[in-house]
């Protein structure tokens, strides 16, 4: 179930897409972050592994808060990383929950209406 959130938060873009008329730049700029988080992670997992300077908590967790949480979580399921720390992932799962909370208000607030 780790994709869980990834498959509720499609569901909910795709009802603002069409219910709100969202914006495409909206999902480019998921798409952007997320890419940008997944490579901060695999960064991390590999300076992990060397045993050099490593990527911040803070900074991964912001980087999901603002959008990026669907690269990191595919990098913590595809890369095994940040998986088994307890403390981090309630935290990033708090994150998610957010930004999922927030994206939800801004685009109802935001919602273009449709002119038939």
């Amino acid at each position: 179930m780790p994709y869980l959130p990834l498959l509720l938060f499609l569901a909910i873009y795709g009802f603002a897409s069409l219910a709100w008329n969202l914006p495409s730049l909206v999902g480019l700029a998921y798409l952007a972050v997320s890419l940008g988080c997944f490579l901060a992670y695999a960064i991390d997992k590999s300076a992990a592994r060397s045993k050099s300077w490593r990527t911040p908590e803070a900074w991964l967790l912001l980087l999901g808060l603002v959008g990026g949480w669907p690269g990191g979580l595919l990098a913590q399921q595809w890369l095994r990383h940040k998986t088994s720390k307890v403390s981090f992932q309630w935290k990033f799962h708090v994150s998610v929950a957010v930004n999922i909370g927030i994206f939800v208000y801004l685009s109802r607030q935001l919602a273009v209406p449709v002119i038939d």
